[in-house]
């Protein structure tokens, strides 16, 4: 129970204090105007609120992420407590904060084209591809498990609900921004906190009632409790399984679609900031949910076993079991909802990215139609593919946000840089991040898109390669900071 509450603790004061200096370092001009004033379009530049683009930034990035990441996370013990407290205030906040900023004091720009600006246009290139992939991928990883669940409630083919969800995803991406996510979203991401606030609160009161023991972390908890450790390394699996809740760079593809809603600049900390700290919270809650609910993490790993059981499965359970009939209401909204919510703004965000590299005009629906054509056959022909995939293509879905993220670190430290700030608060965490995604693509089996290579090659490559990485940001640094003065 302490180490919960202490955890979420932690994590608050995260916000206001680590948070407070991110946006003093960033600096911020109340007085300049945003994308959403200067542009507005009234489809993707439209001044909102900003208790509602909190809420939609926070179901943006989150959707089941934070549950099913944390569920599967738990599998590897407590040492998932850690990486969420650390990894969320020092890694995954701050890169939310910073690639939002980014994107707004550059007209609301896409990732791809930011991160162009600052490290050339070669990366630009490759982030285009890259980034429309893991959008697409998302996407079909949050439409086969609401589906699944559609299905056996109503008796219906699950071909028929995944056209369904499909033919939403086209409206919502078509729309404005303020006129289906900008209604609906605030309703379902208040559902997805109040579900976690009950799941909290019934973990406490059942540990006071001793119904629950929760377990509290200690020094014994210094290792991998997956009952497959040789092909689930704690590190670094851990650290990709459990992005969502510590850092994604999914994240900083949707930072970009709020930094166009914003009206000041002194907004972005709580629509930044904050959201990616509530939902580190919720990762919290939920790790320490399926580490407790079977027993132990052993059971944990026995019940993920068995093929049936997936997070969604195990969602449903401990709703039902410690929620009851509203519990089980709340589950099914959430598991077939919060999904749902991200997969959309997942092919919103690759229709940006599209319009921004060839600079298609979107304010004309026809635009739009055409613009995302390509995204969703690609996404049409994937989600049969993997429809009955979602514990293997998750980990695809981990390692692409963490290169992602790396990248995106990478580009805010050359930012920096460049602006004769210490960039060490981001260029370390994306030296750290670099490391588990090579030492991950070494190491990892086939079956999770590593090459399963030796472990210590894989760890001491892992480090040699991201040296590498290193040296040539800080070769190219040198090289712009010639041509300024050029």
């Amino acid at each position: 129970m302490f180490t919960l509450i202490i955890s979420i603790v932690i994590l608050i004061l995260g916000y206001i204090f680590y948070g407070k200096f991110v946006e003093k370092y960033f600096g911020i001009d109340k007085n300049r105007k945003t994308p959403a004033i200067e542009i507005n379009d009234g489809v993707d530049f439209v001044v909102m609120p900003l208790w509602k683009i909190y809420i939609i930034q926070f179901l943006n990035i989150a959707g089941l992420g934070p549950i099913f990441g944390a569920i599967l996370g738990a599998a590897y013990g407590p040492m998932a407590y850690l990486w969420i407290v650390i990894g969320c205030i020092f890694m995954g906040a701050t890169h939310d904060y910073f690639s939002g900023m980014l994107s707004l004091q550059n007209n609301g720009a896409s990732l791809p084209e930011l991160v162009g600006k600052y490290l050339g246009k070669g990366t630009k290139y490759f982030l285009r591809f890259f980034t429309l992939i893991l959008l697409v991928l998302v996407g079909v990883a949050f439409i086969s498990g609401p589906a699944k669940l559609l299905a056996g409630l109503t008796n219906g083919g699950i071909i028929y609900w995944m056209i369904g969800i499909f033919v939403y995803y086209i409206i919502a991406t078509l729309f404005p921004i303020d006129k289906i996510i900008g209604k609906i979203y605030p309703i379902f991401g208040a559902i997805l906190i109040i579900m976690a606030i009950m799941i909290f609160v019934v973990m406490i009161k059942n540990n006071l009632n001793g119904i629950l023991n929760l377990h509290e972390f200690n020094i014994h908890d210094f290792k991998n409790f997956h009952d497959n450790p040789m092909s689930n390394i704690l590190y670094p699996m851990l650290f990709v399984v459990i992005s969502c809740g510590a850092i994604s760079g999914f994240h900083a593809t949707q930072s970009p679609l709020m930094s166009r809603c914003l009206k000041n600049e002194k907004q972005g900390k709580f629509a930044f900031y904050g959201a990616m700290i509530t939902e580190g919270i919720i990762a919290m809650i939920w790790a320490t949910a399926a580490m407790n609910y079977f027993g132990t993490v052993d059971n944990l790993n026995a019940t993920l076993a068995v093929p049936s059981q997936d997070p969604a499965w195990i969602v449903n359970e401990i709703c039902n079991s410690w929620l009851g009939k509203l519990g089980a209401i709340i589950a099914i909204i959430g598991v077939v909802v919060c999904p749902i919510t991200s997969g959309d703004t997942a092919f919103r965000s690759a229709r940006l990215i599209i319009a921004d590299s060839f600079n298609i005009q979107q304010k004309s629906i026809v635009k739009r139609i055409l613009t995302s054509l390509p995204i969703f056959a690609v996404g049409f022909i994937l989600t049969f593919f993997f429809k009955n995939e979602f514990g293997t293509l998750w980990k695809y879905v981990g390692i692409s946000n963490q290169i992602l993220a790396a990248i995106t670190l990478w580009t805010v430290a050359m930012y920096f840089a460049l602006k004769k700030k210490n960039h060490l608060i981001v260029s370390i965490p994306a030296f750290f991040l670099t490391i588990i995604c090579f030492t991950y693509l070494l190491i990892a089996p086939n079956t999770d898109g590593g090459l399963a290579l030796n472990h210590t090659f894989s760890y001491i490559f892992g480090v040699v390669l991201s040296v590498i990485i290193a040296a040539i940001w800080y070769l190219y640094y040198r090289h712009q900071v010639k041509q300024q003065k050029i």
